[in-house]
Order: structure tokens, then sequence, then C-alpha cells
């Protein structure tokens, strides 16, 4: 007993905030050291779509829910078109010693060396939430080294504010998507519409079930690279445009405004997440980073035009200014924990966009009618 209580003090590891607070706990996943920016999701299901979703890029991702690894991992739930893990670590309160559940095809412990993600889990991560809560997210660092070595790491790193992750998850060439949501759509089997609209789907980190939503809907999507011109998008003769989510700061991302400045009226234009924010900033909006942001599936949002409130699936640290909005541009989701922008719409440049996650994967799928919203958008058109 005294050898293996020894052997586990010897294996342990820290995670380490940049204002210097050290969180102890055991190493899960790959060994070594990661640094980036300690957030929190609140979401109670769904971390694989959670450590698969591009957004989460350069981010150390805190699991609130308590038990994590319980029903392994598996092909078919990645979120990120090439299946791989996106984070950049992993922290987690209690790792489940098994993965019992018909669909898994290998543990999450296996999964995370197997991809090179290093995590630590034994953290108290409610005492980190907390943390964060109250003094915002900050950069971080996971590893053996002595906590001052892994504060300085942590101190050392770029800030996500001014960074620009969307070149590190976009695709180098166009790409077709032709997958349905299947058998694990809200319509069943047969959900999915007989294809009537051609959208081109710019990538700045897309998750794949929102791709597959679009097929749902009865859309062609051909998804082109987020450097794609706007000349080069038109060329493609769409009906309308997809502008996806993705990670890091909106505003360092000039090249994508300038390309949605190019495609603001010619089509029907449909934003989400970092969708939403960069179509504000070409609409001549700014942005700003919130404290601790908005992860998880139980966002509550509420619809300005009919009052409805809608449970959402959001992962986002940066917000748009709605004082900053254009007189054109109307406010038309907001966050009913903190009232910040959760939507527009210009109806005369038939754009609109959301902040949340209307696919939900994981989560609610009240929002799943703003896709038909983008085809009626184009069947006016």
């Amino acid at each position: 007993m005294l050898t293996k209580m020894d052997s586990t003090k010897n294996d342990r590891i820290h995670l380490v905030l940049a204002d210097g607070t050290a969180f102890p706990g055991e190493p899960y996943g790959a060994r070594g050291t990661t640094v980036g920016e300690a957030v929190f999701t609140t979401t109670m299901t769904g971390y694989q779509e959670v450590l698969t979703d591009p957004s989460y890029k350069g981010q150390l991702v805190t699991m609130t829910a308590p038990e994590i690894g319980n029903v392994g991992v598996n092909a078919l739930d990645a979120e990120s078109v090439d299946g791989r893990p996106h984070v950049a670590g992993f922290i987690l309160r209690d790792a489940s010693p098994i993965a019992s559940n018909w669909r898994s095809e290998q543990t999450l412990d296996a999964y995370l060396a197997e991809h090179g993600v290093v995590a630590i889990s034994g953290v108290d991560t409610r005492k980190l939430t907390r943390h964060l809560r109250d003094h915002g997210s900050q950069n971080a660092a996971i590893g053996p080294e002595p906590i001052e070595e892994l504060a300085r790491k942590a101190r050392e790193a770029p800030d996500m504010s001014g960074l620009d992750l969307v070149k590190l998850v976009t695709p180098k060439e166009p790409y077709t998507f032709a997958e349905s949501s299947g058998a694990w759509g809200m319509g069943g089997a047969t959900g999915a519409k007989p294809p009537k609209h051609h959208v081109v789907a710019i990538d700045y980190g897309v998750k794949k079930n929102i791709l597959r939503c679009l097929v749902d809907a009865g859309c062609k999507v051909t998804v082109v690279p987020a450097t794609t011109s706007a000349a080069d998008v038109l060329a493609l003769s769409p009906d309308g445009i997809f502008l996806s989510n993705g990670p890091g700061d909106p505003a360092a991302v000039g090249y994508a405004v300038e390309t949605l400045k190019g495609l603001l009226g010619k089509k029907p234009i449909f934003g989400i997440c970092l969708g939403h924010q960069l179509l504000a900033l070409a609409l001549g909006g700014k942005t700003y980073k919130l404290k601790f942001g908005h992860r998880g599936a139980n966002q509550p949002v509420k619809d300005l035009a009919t009052g409805r409130i809608e449970i959402t699936t959001q992962n986002h640290g940066f917000c748009v200014d709605l004082t900053s909005l254009p007189s054109n541009a109307v406010s038309t989701h907001v966050h009913l924990n903190d009232g910040t922008s959760e939507g527009l719409a210009v109806k005369e440049l038939a754009a609109f966009s959301v902040q949340y996650h209307p696919e939900a994967a994981a989560g609610p799928h009240d929002s799943l009618y703003l896709f038909d919203r983008f085809t009626a958008a184009m069947d006016q058109r």
C-alpha cells in the first residue's frame, strides 16, 4: 500500500493558471506539458463533441460535469471534419475507469493518448470554475514541471485577444459535403430533404453537424477555406452563403471580414458563432472579449421577435458589441443571463446570424428551425 501511495504521489501533475493558482491532479491521456487558455463548459453530455470542436483550438477545456469518459468515444460523434480533437488540453474531475456503451470503440484515455492530447484528472473542477468565473478565463499550463515553471509558461503564452486561430483549422482546399444526419437526425433516416439550393460554406473551423443540418435542409454544400475571396465564392454560383463557427479573436481575422464586405447583399447569408461575429464586423460593428465566455448546452436565449425562450448550445469567448451595430442591423436574440448579443439580421441584405449553435451537438434542438429560415431566404431570392 505504501508503495502504491508513493507511486501515485510521484505521478501527480499540476494545472497552473497565469495568476499562479495551482491545482494538483493525475496525468490522463497523453503525457507531457501543454499550454492554452483555461475555460470551462457546463455541458453535461457530449465530451467527445467538445474535444473535436475546432472552436476550442488553443484552449484547455474544463468539464464541469463530474464524471467524464463513461461512454467512451466513437468515430461517428466527432465534430471536426477530419475527426481529430482540437483542444489544447483537457481538465477532468473524475475519469471513469470503464467505458460502457454499445457504440464505444475506444476509451477516452486511450483516445487522448493516441492523439497527443495532454489531460489532467482529479482536479477540483468546482473550485477551478469558480476561480475562472471570478477572475476570468486566462492562460494556464498542465504538466509535471514545478509550479513556478508552469506559471511562467502560462504567463508567456500568447493572449487569446488578437490571436488568429482560424488559419490553423480552415481547410487548404475546397471540398463538397453530402452527408446527412441520417437515423440520428430529428427526422430519422428519411429526414433529409432533396437538394434544392447550392450553399457555399466558408469554413472557419466548422462543426460537422452544422454541415449535416444544411444537407438535411435540402442544400448541396460546397465548403471553401476561410481565405477564399468574395469573387471566388461568387464564381461558384451559390444560392446562399454560410459562415461557420471557429476559434480565436474575430477581430484578428481581417481577411475574412474583407471577403464578407464583398458578399453582403449579393446572396442570402447565414452565420453561426464566429460567423455571427464576422458578419457584425463586416457591417461596421465591433467585438469584445467576455470575462469567461459562454460554453455549454444549457444557455438561455430570448428571441426578441417572438418572445420565445430557447435553450441553446454555445461555445464562444468573444461577443458582438450591440451598441456598435449600424442602424440597419437589428438585434434579434439576446442572452438572458447577461443581455449580450445572440443574433442579428439585416433584412435588405438578406443576412442573419446567431451566436449560439442551432445544430446543438451535443445539446437541445430548440433552434433547428434556423436552417429552414435560411432555405426560405434562398427561396425568396
